[in-house]
């Protein structure tokens, strides 16, 4: 079963892993990102969601911006501590934790955001895909969700609709763009060693096809 969603905003930040510091985002959506949107609307054990592909409805323009990021972390040594011997701080004060830094983020970003669901063995018997289809698109028609969607980072939310009509792919983006490699999704087969997938994104004519996880050109 599949649906068309809509989502727009002012800005999204969908960061490269490859930068350290100041984060810098891809052009489009990755799919990770694209099926976390969705999962914020509808997650259930029993359905996996899978991105088929990404249309980018509106030109890619990007902006320097400057946020606010925690530091630090609370380390796992210092929770040890505090449990065992009941003294210890298990908070980060904001004041010397957090630092500005700079972001090159995308803005002004509409995307249609096509997708299909399978069933999985934790389905109970009664479970159809018919009934989560519209459970799905009615969640999608009224605006709910679990918790706010966004555009990579939570200060940026998401805007969604079902998608009724896509509107022409914009002249900047018309004829292939190679976007070079792009963070799939991870891979947790092995939850003791959770892996990163990455394939070769490429537009064409602004629409971003998605290889699924077990297909070729996907890497490890």
């Amino acid at each position: 079963m599949s649906i068309k969603l809509e989502v727009w905003g002012d800005y999204a930040l969908f960061t490269r892993p490859e930068m350290k510091v100041e984060r810098v985002s891809y052009d489009v959506m990755t799919p990770s990102a694209a099926r976390g949107l969705i999962e914020a609307i509808y997650w259930h054990p029993g359905i996996q969601w899978t991105i088929d592909r990404i249309i980018v409805c509106n030109p890619i323009r990007f902006t320097n911006i400057r946020r606010n990021e925690v530091k630090a972390t609370v380390s796992a040594r210092a929770a040890r501590t505090v449990m065992e011997h009941g003294t210890g701080e298990l908070f980060l004060s904001a004041s010397e934790n957090i630092q500005q830094r700079a972001a090159l983020v995308l803005r002004d970003v509409r995307y249609v955001i096509e997708a299909h669901f399978d069933m999985t063995a934790n389905a109970a018997p009664s479970d159809n895909s018919g009934k989560f289809q519209d459970i799905a698109k009615r969640r999608i028609r009224k605006g709910q969700f679990y918790h706010q969607p966004y555009f990579g980072c939570r200060e940026f939310p998401a805007n969604f609709r079902l998608c009724e009509a896509v509107s022409p792919c914009p002249s900047d983006l018309l004829g292939e763009r190679d976007l070079g490699l792009m963070l799939l999704d991870l891979d947790y087969t092995n939850p003791e060693n959770i892996q990163p997938m990455f394939f070769r994104a490429v537009l064409h004519d602004g629409i971003l096809e998605v290889p699924r996880p077990d297909g070729e050109g996907v890497f490890r």
